[in-house]
């Protein structure tokens, strides 16, 4: 493939939906190229769940097993690099790479996921995706009935407080500030036993990751084996907005039902359009995102 070839896609991001969506226009036919860093967001955690045919698996086990899969279908290539820069051309759209390379293509498929803002504080960078987790799909039977805390207030804290208490009778908010709960949350929470604690947390002491204890600021350090957070977090490529997709009040990609973004010919999947977070989510839409552009580049010219 040289640079100056029309692809008919190019998807940006090579984790899980990214190559879901390849598979699918590769059994196609259709000239792809996948760009990706190499630095999917669960990288750090030791093993994957709730994916059928795959669970207990190790995440980059799952990815490279799916890589090598996908690079059987030879009308797919695969540069690793990132993508900076985006625009729109008279026949598609054009992406450069943070090192200059220049690619382009008829449609464009975001598959780039969303980044995290895990609080500064000590220990969180090392124990996030381990026993800092943000789904209880995900991981939470491995933690069942044991000592958990939750990082999180107000609507937030409740519903994920509403899940977990299947999973453990032993449950602490850490609102890290005053709490923001309705009268008719808290009496919810008290009546399920679920204690409130607005101190703000200090460091995350552990080991490899597993926490062991939260210190407080205020001297004290309570036990946990489990941490719950439920954090904001930012798109990680910014050229969806450059060209002018929308975003929805909670910061994820506007989607139609067939993936599309609210710009025509830009698609996206996976972590960044979907407030499901999970691998077998990420399959899934990759996979529906790459028979629909397919469709749409039939279409266009049956």
């Amino acid at each position: 493939m040289k640079n100056s070839d029309l692809l008919d896609v190019i998807i940006v991001g090579g984790s899980y939906a990214g190559l879901s969506a390849a598979m699918s226009l590769g059994r196609s036919l259709r000239k792809v190229l996948v760009l990706d860093n190499g630095k999917p967001c669960n990288r750090q955690t030791p093993y994957s769940h709730n994916f059928i045919t795959h669970d207990g698996e190790k995440p980059l086990e799952i990815l490279r097993t799916a890589k090598k899969q996908v690079e059987n279908y030879d009308t797919i290539t695969f540069f690793e690099g990132l993508a900076t820069k985006g625009k729109k051309t008279e026949n598609g759209f054009e992406v450069i790479t943070e090192n200059g390379e220049s690619f382009k293509a008829k449609k464009l498929i975001f598959a780039t996921g969303i980044t995290d803002d895990i609080p500064n504080i000590k220990g969180f960078k090392e124990c996030w995706g381990i026993s800092l987790i943000h789904c209880p799909y995900c991981h939470g039977y491995e933690f069942r009935n044991r000592k958990t805390a939750i990082i999180a207030n107000g609507d937030r804290g409740f519903h994920l407080s509403s899940i977990i208490k299947n999973l453990t009778d032993d449950i602490t908010i850490f609102t890290r500030g005053e709490a923001c709960f309705t009268d008719e949350q808290l009496e919810k929470l008290s009546e399920n036993k679920i204690s409130i604690i607005e101190t703000e947390i200090e460091e995350m002491v552990h080991h490899k990751g597993n926490v062991d204890y939260l210190s407080l600021n205020n001297g004290e350090k309570l036990n946990f084996d489990a941490v719950y957070g439920a954090f904001h977090f930012k798109q990680h490529s910014d050229i969806p907005g450059s060209l002018g997709c929308k975003f929805t009040e909670h910061g994820h990609l506007v989607v139609d039902h067939k993936q599309m973004t609210t710009e025509a010919g830009i698609y996206a999947c996976g972590d960044n359009s979907s407030i499901l977070r999970s691998v077998a989510n990420a399959v899934h839409t990759g996979n529906f995102t790459g028979a629909m552009v397919n469709m749409e580049l039939s279409n266009e010219v049956f």
